[in-house]
């Protein structure tokens, strides 16, 4: 490992991020009662241009009213390149309370998109004497978000959590796609003439969690628009499980059992995780620094992967 090391993301559950539109003040109190972990009000793609000034209305009063317990608080601002978003910072952070855990910011796409939101955010934050400081998550949604995620990754210390939304990214991208996450029809291998489905955002998403854990980021799967395809939505979040990313956007209240269930390691997973590291601690004793496990070499290597999943098991038990 490099002299250098990876700075450890922060220690709390993220399976699943419930997202819901600001327009909608009716199911915010359902959200708050859900199982997700971090809820999302979106004042961005889900609220028509229209209604944008009452949708920040609703979700600063819910912010400031609806109890919502341990989950992670977070509102999805309008995107840069739009004449929304100073006033969605601005009005969150002067008239909210405190249990405004961060924002999203989405569609960035350098690490000078981030310079700026922190600047009015830090700005508003010593005007106000706000006594906890606002994390940031991003969506990677654009060619050039890909393209700089790392520098993006680690541009400010306020940054906890990465998204790739696939939508716009397929749009960015130039993709010949109206799928939302999800294998394509038209993305196939063919082997002795049988087709077979590959998965066209796995490059993205590797990008993304190698940049994520280069700097101490939790990398998140982004939405899985076909929300009555219960056995798809598995799959893509096993796939982005196996990958290396610790949860996955809902966005309807079907997914957040899946996600959950998911990114919550089996009890069998766990058990053998502790055999693992029990079979390491007896080697050790024998001076021994590899043993065999079930019939396969385990290692030092076999350590780290075994506490990755305790330690996500016991923080999962603690909520």
């Amino acid at each position: 490992m490099s002299f250098r090391l990876q700075p450890t993301p922060a220690a709390r559950p993220n399976r699943c991020q419930l997202f819901g539109p600001g327009s909608r003040p009716a199911i915010f109190e359902k959200m708050a009662s859900s199982a997700a972990d971090v809820i999302n009000l979106d004042l961005e793609d889900s609220v028509a241009p229209t209604d944008k000034d009452q949708a920040r209305a609703n979700v600063i009063e819910a912010i400031n009213t609806v109890d919502w317990g341990k989950k992670t608080l977070s509102v999805r601002i309008n995107g840069l390149d739009t004449p929304f978003w100073y006033r969605d910072v601005v009005d969150l952070l002067e008239q909210s309370s405190d249990r405004l855990d961060q924002i999203m910011i989405p569609k960035v796409g350098c690490a000078a998109d981030l310079y700026a939101v922190d600047a009015l955010v830090t700005a508003i934050e010593r005007a106000k004497g706000r006594s906890k400081p606002i994390r940031f998550e991003v969506i990677i949604e654009s060619a050039a978000g890909i393209a700089h995620v790392e520098e993006i990754a680690a541009a400010t210390p306020r940054l906890v959590a990465m998204s790739l939304g696939a939508a716009d990214f397929a749009a960015s991208m130039g993709m010949q796609t109206t799928g939302i996450g999800g294998t394509q029809a038209n993305y196939y291998m063919l082997h002795e003439g049988a087709k077979y489905w590959a998965d066209p955002w796995h490059w993205a998403q590797t990008a993304i969690v190698a940049a994520c854990r280069t700097h101490g980021v939790l990398p998140v799967d982004g939405p899985f628009g076909d929300f009555s395809d219960e056995e798809g939505f598995r799959a893509q979040a096993r796939r982005s499980a196996t990958l290396g990313m610790v949860g996955k956007w809902a966005i309807h209240p079907k997914q957040v059992t899946l996600s959950n269930e998911v990114f919550t390691p089996s009890e069998a997973a766990v058990a053998e995780a502790r055999e693992i590291l029990q079979a390491m601690e007896d080697a050790k004793a024998r001076g021994e620094g590899a043993t065999v496990y079930k019939g396969r070499l385990v290692d030092i290597a076999s350590i780290k992967q075994a506490e990755v999943i305790v330690k996500q098991s016991e923080m999962i038990a603690a909520i």
